[in-house]
């Protein structure tokens, strides 16, 4: 790795808590597609870290897991993507160190084939720790931006473990909200707080004239919009059929997928409302179009110890195109500019009433202005300055 420039021209081993198409991109993703443009990036996919249910889109999951297994490397958006065969139990050790050997196994036939020496070690996941003796990484950095083991079926208690292992080895811990900093710096000591950003300037080009996304523009205004994955275990799906009971007049619009990492997700409830409406998923490049036709945003979801770490990437998303936002008091959001907080659906009304009078252009565009600075540009400067100085 070089010490001048750490991020241009050096080879990367991340491994991820995500199938690198899932519906719904996250910051792994992101981030590792825009690190591709100049430098070697493999992507190891989910390690399958929660227990597997029944459900169709996790029995769907399971057999494509297989079907890649079997042709293990694949290149997909300028990044190498691996897809592991683990077996999805970690809390037993005889699996935790199979999935290990199989795991070394399947990286170390990956970096051979792709010419990979020594590379940054990117952990989303602390089960990256068994690739640090095979690899030799020039570098180690664990991207804490979740509170996985708050998940519902993580071995807590071994996810738990494994962090303190893995953060204790990192050169550089990234904790993407000030609750997950606060819990890093009990187990590490070069923490960096760095919140989830967005394309700031593709979320921008919501402010310019253009098309408004068909579904949407069918609809009556105001239009009140939620995006991202809907799945009942973090988003108060409670909270939004009170809220479009309050207000029938309202159109509730909620944009992707059902059941994405809860798949005992039921929207029935909402979706029998006449004012609610689920559009279904956008790709990220059919948002502006979506956003422009928006009067205000909300992430409105559960408070929970899952939740109290999440800092969204909507937030930044939601900015750039200039919206105003009610969202429900996440810790890791205090003191964010340009949101309001409310804690129940009548709470939510009150602050909506407000913002959706007083909007105006001009506070849109300085909406804009202010997310403008939370680009994924700006974030990997920072990553890289921080990785300068660990050298």
């Amino acid at each position: 790795m070089s010490a001048k420039s750490p991020l241009h021209g050096s080879s990367i081993v991340c491994v991820g808590f995500a199938d690198w198409d899932s519906e719904n991109w996250t910051n792994q993703q992101h981030l590792m597609s825009r690190l591709a443009r100049e430098n070697r990036v493999l992507f190891i996919e989910s390690l399958g870290l929660r227990k597997p249910t029944a459900s169709a889109r996790d029995l769907r999951r399971m057999a494509r897991r297989m079907t890649r297994g079997a042709r293990p490397l694949r290149e997909q958006d300028g990044v190498y993507v691996l897809s592991p065969l683990v077996i999805p139990y970690h809390g037993r050790r005889s699996a935790r160190k199979l999935n290990e050997f199989l795991l070394r196994r399947a990286v170390r036939r990956a970096t051979r084939r792709i010419g990979i020496e020594h590379p940054i070690l990117w952990g989303y996941v602390p089960q990256a720790l068994a690739l640090v003796e095979s690899l030799q990484p020039s570098a180690i950095v664990y991207h804490c931006v979740d509170d996985i083991a708050a998940h519902e079926r993580i071995d807590a208690d071994a996810f738990a473990q494994a962090e303190e292992r893995f953060a204790g080895r990192a050169d550089l811990v990234i904790a993407s909200s000030p609750p997950l900093a606060e819990r890093m710096r009990k187990l590490a000591s070069n923490v960096r707080l760095m919140p989830n950003v967005a394309d700031t300037e593709l979320f921008a080009t919501a402010l310019e004239d253009g098309p408004v996304d068909s579904a949407l523009d069918a609809l009556p205004r105001p239009r009140i919009v939620f995006v991202g994955a809907i799945s009942a275990v973090k988003v108060d799906l409670e909270l939004l059929a009170e809220l479009a009971e309050l207000r029938p007049e309202w159109s509730i619009v909620l944009v992707g997928p059902v059941g994405l990492g809860d798949p005992g997700t039921d929207v029935s409830g909402l979706a029998a409302k006449a004012n609610v409406h689920l559009l279904g998923h956008r790709e990220p490049r059919e948002l502006p179009a979506l956003l422009r036709g928006a009067d205000a945003a909300l992430i409105p979801y559960r408070l929970s110890r899952l939740t109290a770490s999440i800092f969204p990437m909507k937030v930044y998303e939601y900015l750039a195109a200039g919206l105003p936002i009610v969202s429900t008091p996440l810790p890791s959001l205090a003191g964010v500019e340009e949101i309001s907080f409310a804690k129940s659906a009548a709470e939510t009304t009150i602050a909506l009433d407000e913002l959706l009078t007083s909007d105006n252009e001009d506070k849109r565009r300085a909406r804009s202005r202010l997310a403008a600075g939370h680009s994924w540009p700006a974030r990997i400067d920072e990553i890289e300055q921080a990785l300068m100085e660990t050298r």
